[in-house]
Protein backbone atom coordinates (compact mmCIF):
# COMPACT_ATOMS: atom_id res chain seq x y z
CA UNK A 1 0.00 0.00 0.00
CA UNK A 2 1.47 3.29 -0.73
CA UNK A 3 2.14 5.28 2.22
CA UNK A 4 -0.17 8.41 3.03
CA UNK A 5 2.65 10.05 5.05
CA UNK A 6 3.51 13.88 4.30
CA UNK A 7 4.72 15.44 7.46
CA UNK A 8 5.74 19.02 6.07
CA UNK A 9 2.03 19.60 4.66
CA UNK A 10 0.65 17.72 8.11
CA UNK A 11 2.54 19.56 10.06
CA UNK A 12 1.85 23.38 8.77
CA UNK A 13 -2.52 22.20 8.37
CA UNK A 14 -2.15 21.60 11.91
CA UNK A 15 -0.38 24.64 13.05
CA UNK A 16 -2.81 26.29 10.70
CA UNK A 17 -5.32 24.88 12.13
CA UNK A 18 -4.54 25.65 15.82
CA UNK A 19 -3.69 28.92 14.73
CA UNK A 20 -7.25 29.52 13.24
CA UNK A 21 -8.77 28.56 16.84
CA UNK A 22 -6.61 30.81 18.58
CA UNK A 23 -7.85 33.57 17.14
CA UNK A 24 -10.28 34.63 19.68
CA UNK A 25 -9.89 38.32 19.16
CA UNK A 26 -11.52 37.89 15.56
CA UNK A 27 -14.99 36.69 17.53
CA UNK A 28 -18.28 37.72 16.41
CA UNK A 29 -21.36 37.23 17.94
CA UNK A 30 -24.69 36.69 15.64
CA UNK A 31 -28.29 37.09 17.29
CA UNK A 32 -30.24 34.82 17.11
CA UNK A 33 -31.33 32.99 13.93
CA UNK A 34 -34.69 34.51 13.37
CA UNK A 35 -37.62 33.17 11.28
CA UNK A 36 -37.68 33.97 8.08
CA UNK A 37 -41.12 33.85 7.56
CA UNK A 38 -41.14 30.61 5.82
CA UNK A 39 -43.85 28.35 6.34
CA UNK A 40 -43.52 25.86 8.73
CA UNK A 41 -43.97 22.45 9.32
CA UNK A 42 -44.42 20.91 12.70
CA UNK A 43 -41.96 23.11 15.00
CA UNK A 44 -39.35 23.31 11.63
CA UNK A 45 -39.01 26.70 9.50
CA UNK A 46 -38.50 26.19 6.10
CA UNK A 47 -35.16 28.07 5.77
CA UNK A 48 -33.71 29.85 8.96
CA UNK A 49 -33.35 28.02 12.23
CA UNK A 50 -34.84 29.78 15.56
CA UNK A 51 -33.23 29.78 19.13
CA UNK A 52 -29.82 29.31 18.12
CA UNK A 53 -26.68 31.94 18.60
CA UNK A 54 -23.72 31.54 16.38
CA UNK A 55 -20.15 33.02 17.45
CA UNK A 56 -17.10 33.13 15.22
CA UNK A 57 -14.24 31.82 16.75
CA UNK A 58 -11.98 31.19 13.98
CA UNK A 59 -12.18 33.68 10.71
CA UNK A 60 -16.05 36.06 10.51
CA UNK A 61 -19.02 35.79 8.97
CA UNK A 62 -17.89 36.63 5.23
CA UNK A 63 -14.07 35.59 5.13
CA UNK A 64 -13.19 32.88 7.49
CA UNK A 65 -9.72 31.78 7.66
CA UNK A 66 -7.92 32.25 4.31
CA UNK A 67 -5.54 29.78 2.56
CA UNK A 68 -4.58 31.01 -0.87
CA UNK A 69 -3.23 27.57 -2.14
CA UNK A 70 -4.55 23.97 -2.53
CA UNK A 71 -4.96 21.99 0.44
CA UNK A 72 -2.64 18.48 -0.34
CA UNK A 73 -3.09 16.80 2.92
CA UNK A 74 -2.76 13.00 3.41
CA UNK A 75 -1.93 11.18 7.29
CA UNK A 76 -1.28 7.99 7.93
CA UNK A 77 -0.87 6.56 11.57
CA UNK A 78 0.84 3.71 13.17
CA UNK A 79 -2.92 2.03 13.14
CA UNK A 80 -3.34 0.45 10.01
CA UNK A 81 -7.11 1.45 10.03
CA UNK A 82 -6.87 4.92 10.43
CA UNK A 83 -5.64 7.66 8.03
CA UNK A 84 -7.03 11.29 7.05
CA UNK A 85 -6.86 12.79 3.67
CA UNK A 86 -7.93 16.48 2.59
CA UNK A 87 -7.40 17.53 -0.81
CA UNK A 88 -8.98 20.96 -2.54
CA UNK A 89 -7.91 22.25 -5.40
CA UNK A 90 -7.91 26.59 -5.16
CA UNK A 91 -8.22 28.49 -2.58
CA UNK A 92 -10.53 27.82 0.55
CA UNK A 93 -12.30 29.79 3.56
CA UNK A 94 -12.08 27.83 6.98
CA UNK A 95 -14.37 28.48 9.82
CA UNK A 96 -14.73 27.29 13.69
CA UNK A 97 -17.95 28.59 14.67
CA UNK A 98 -19.68 27.58 17.94
CA UNK A 99 -23.25 27.28 17.75
CA UNK A 100 -25.53 27.93 20.50
CA UNK A 101 -28.66 26.52 21.31
CA UNK A 102 -31.63 27.46 23.17
CA UNK A 103 -33.84 24.70 24.53
CA UNK A 104 -36.23 23.85 21.28
CA UNK A 105 -33.85 25.58 19.00
CA UNK A 106 -32.85 24.27 15.77
CA UNK A 107 -30.66 25.53 12.46
CA UNK A 108 -33.28 25.36 10.00
CA UNK A 109 -33.06 22.84 7.16
CA UNK A 110 -29.86 23.82 5.59
CA UNK A 111 -26.33 22.89 3.56
CA UNK A 112 -22.51 23.81 3.27
CA UNK A 113 -20.39 23.37 0.42
CA UNK A 114 -17.46 21.57 1.81
CA UNK A 115 -17.53 19.03 5.31
CA UNK A 116 -18.16 20.04 8.77
CA UNK A 117 -16.79 18.18 12.02
CA UNK A 118 -19.41 18.93 14.90
CA UNK A 119 -18.19 18.69 18.12
CA UNK A 120 -21.32 18.85 20.73
CA UNK A 121 -19.65 20.17 23.50
CA UNK A 122 -22.31 20.58 26.01
CA UNK A 123 -26.22 19.17 26.54
CA UNK A 124 -27.43 17.11 23.21
CA UNK A 125 -28.34 18.16 19.55
CA UNK A 126 -30.55 15.60 17.37
CA UNK A 127 -29.86 15.56 13.91
CA UNK A 128 -32.07 15.22 10.74
CA UNK A 129 -31.01 14.17 7.39
CA UNK A 130 -33.04 15.94 4.51
CA UNK A 131 -32.96 12.91 2.44
CA UNK A 132 -33.83 10.17 5.24
CA UNK A 133 -37.56 9.15 4.59
CA UNK A 134 -38.15 8.23 8.22
CA UNK A 135 -36.66 11.03 9.28
CA UNK A 136 -34.55 8.92 12.18
CA UNK A 137 -33.40 11.36 14.51
CA UNK A 138 -29.22 10.64 15.34
CA UNK A 139 -28.54 11.90 19.04
CA UNK A 140 -25.67 13.24 20.05
CA UNK A 141 -24.86 14.36 23.72
CA UNK A 142 -21.67 16.24 25.29
CA UNK A 143 -18.33 14.58 24.14
CA UNK A 144 -19.65 13.37 20.83
CA UNK A 145 -19.34 14.67 17.71
CA UNK A 146 -20.23 13.87 13.74
CA UNK A 147 -19.19 14.72 10.26
CA UNK A 148 -21.33 16.48 7.47
CA UNK A 149 -19.91 16.09 4.25
CA UNK A 150 -20.82 19.30 2.82
CA UNK A 151 -22.49 19.64 -0.94
CA UNK A 152 -26.36 18.85 -1.37
CA UNK A 153 -27.01 17.05 1.97
CA UNK A 154 -29.62 18.83 3.43
CA UNK A 155 -29.75 18.39 7.23
CA UNK A 156 -31.37 20.08 10.60
CA UNK A 157 -29.74 20.34 14.43
CA UNK A 158 -32.32 20.65 17.10
CA UNK A 159 -31.92 21.00 20.85
CA UNK A 160 -35.15 18.61 21.59
CA UNK A 161 -34.20 19.16 25.26
CA UNK A 162 -35.47 21.27 28.37
CA UNK A 163 -31.25 22.07 28.69
CA UNK A 164 -28.98 24.71 26.57
CA UNK A 165 -26.51 22.91 24.17
CA UNK A 166 -23.86 23.73 22.68
CA UNK A 167 -21.80 22.51 19.36
CA UNK A 168 -18.19 23.61 17.45
CA UNK A 169 -18.10 23.17 13.88
CA UNK A 170 -14.83 23.02 11.92
CA UNK A 171 -15.53 23.84 8.54
CA UNK A 172 -14.19 24.07 5.01
CA UNK A 173 -15.58 25.44 1.96
CA UNK A 174 -14.29 26.76 -1.07
CA UNK A 175 -13.04 30.62 -1.35
CA UNK A 176 -15.94 32.88 -2.76
CA UNK A 177 -18.58 30.53 -1.02
CA UNK A 178 -21.66 30.88 1.41
CA UNK A 179 -20.63 28.88 4.43
CA UNK A 180 -24.54 28.10 4.86
CA UNK A 181 -27.31 27.57 2.34
CA UNK A 182 -30.75 27.58 3.51
CA UNK A 183 -32.93 24.95 2.18
CA UNK A 184 -36.57 24.07 2.21
CA UNK A 185 -38.34 21.66 4.46
CA UNK A 186 -37.72 18.33 2.61
CA UNK A 187 -40.79 17.30 4.09
CA UNK A 188 -39.76 13.95 4.73
CA UNK A 189 -40.36 15.13 9.01
CA UNK A 190 -44.18 14.88 9.95
CA UNK A 191 -43.72 16.51 13.18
Amino acid sequence: MKSLKQPRKTVILSFLIALALAVGATTIVLPALAASGGGMTGPFIDTAGTGVTTEFIAGDATTGISFSEDIDVAVRSTTEKWGARIFTRGASHLYVVKNTFEPGGQTGWHTHPGPSMVAVTEGTITAYDGDDPTCTPHVYTAGTGLIDAGGDHVHLFRNETGLPAVTVATQLIPAGADRRNDAADPGNCPF
